[in-house]
């Protein structure tokens, strides 16, 4: 079993930077792959990036490509999702998921956290 808590969301303007966390426990938390998802009212999850078990591959959505970065501490068990030059658009709920493998889909992940909400003003 895993559990999952994000933290780190909140007001910016566009332009500006935010770091959200994922903490994970649960003894096989390390071995997970961890993937980001942002769902804006209205509209259905959509896949932002992912990072897998060991940290060195990383995958992100068109969207993030060149803006967002992930990264993660397993001593910490910690996984990051730095968001840089935000827009408006990037408003939503943001929230982490576990899962084995490289995967981009909702459906294809087993663990989530109750997300962290990252709002983006003009």
């Amino acid at each position: 079993q895993v559990q999952l808590a994000e933290s780190g969301g909140g007001l910016a303007k566009a332009g500006d930077s935010l770091r959200l966390s994922c903490v994970g426990s649960g003894r096989t938390f390390g071995a997970y792959a961890v993937g980001w998802f942002r769902q804006a009212p209205g509209k259905e999850r959509e896949f932002v990036g992912l990072i897998n078990w060991s940290g060195e591959i990383t995958r992100y959505a068109d969207s993030a490509t060149g803006r967002f970065t992930i990264s993660r501490d397993k001593a910490k068990n910690t996984v990051w999702l730095q968001m840089n030059s935000l827009r408006p658009e990037d408003t939503a709920k943001y929230y982490c998921a576990a899962t084995f493998g490289l995967m981009i889909r909702v459906d294809e992940y087993d663990y989530w956290g109750q997300g962290t909400q990252v709002t983006v003003s003009s």
